[in-house]
């Protein structure tokens, strides 16, 4: 007599192992964790607008994404005036300052918090921008260097204590900062002033910021 097998209910068995793998792809996601708002929705921007430079071929980085002396009538000069930060000149100068970007903006959100964070980025940009307009007219800047060595500065001072400088705080300071100023006379289409106002930006912050972390 030949032997065989019945399975009554393979819908149900396949029910099973679906919720089974949801389960499972469930569990797999909720590792992930949306640890620093404010880097990944800034390095989300600055990706669309390199995204959208690329469209544009060129005309999104120069109306939008770069400041330059302009009329004050223009509302585009304020447009410009922050989303420069966000502009980048290609892929490599977008990958250099993001990696940055990535590695110390989630330790530093994590310390003082979002809100914090997005107030320091804002007033580096602004101030930046005011120095190069009055100082470097002639020249457009674009691009997050300016809040890249902000938050490697105050990075280097946020585990200080009040009324304490560290010795490698001062030792970053001169060799990012220092390093610079030397910098500034060579002609290499590098804004060094934007270099040096966000460090000097992030130095300010970390000393105000010292006893104000987040609870």
């Amino acid at each position: 007599m030949r032997g065989y097998c019945i399975f009554p209910n393979i819908k149900g068995g396949n029910d099973i192992q679906l919720r089974i793998s949801r389960k499972r792809m469930k569990k797999f996601f909720s590792r992930f964790k949306l640890n620093a708002p404010v880097t990944l929705g800034f390095v989300i921007l600055c990706g669309l607008a390199l995204l959208l430079d690329y469209v544009t071929n060129g005309w999104a980085n120069e109306k939008l994404f770069s400041i330059y002396r302009s009329s004050w009538t223009n509302p585009l000069t304020y447009v410009r005036g922050i989303g420069y930060a966000i502009g980048h000149a290609d892929w490599a100068h977008f990958a250099g300052n993001i990696t940055y970007i990535l590695l110390l903006g989630p330790l530093v959100e994590e310390k003082y918090g979002s809100k914090s964070l997005l107030e320091m980025m804002l007033i580096t940009v602004i101030i930046t921008a005011i120095f190069h307009v009055l100082l470097n007219p002639n020249a457009a800047l674009l691009g997050a260097s300016g809040i890249v060595f902000m938050l490697i500065i105050l990075s280097s001072i946020s585990n200080v204590k009040s009324g304490e400088i560290p010795i490698t705080f001062v030792i970053v300071c001169i060799i990012f900062i220092g390093g610079q100023v030397i910098q500034c006379f060579q002609d290499d289409n590098i804004s060094q002033l934007g270099h040096i106002v966000g460090g000097i930006c992030g130095g300010i912050f970390g000393l105000f910021m010292i006893g104000h972390e987040k609870e």
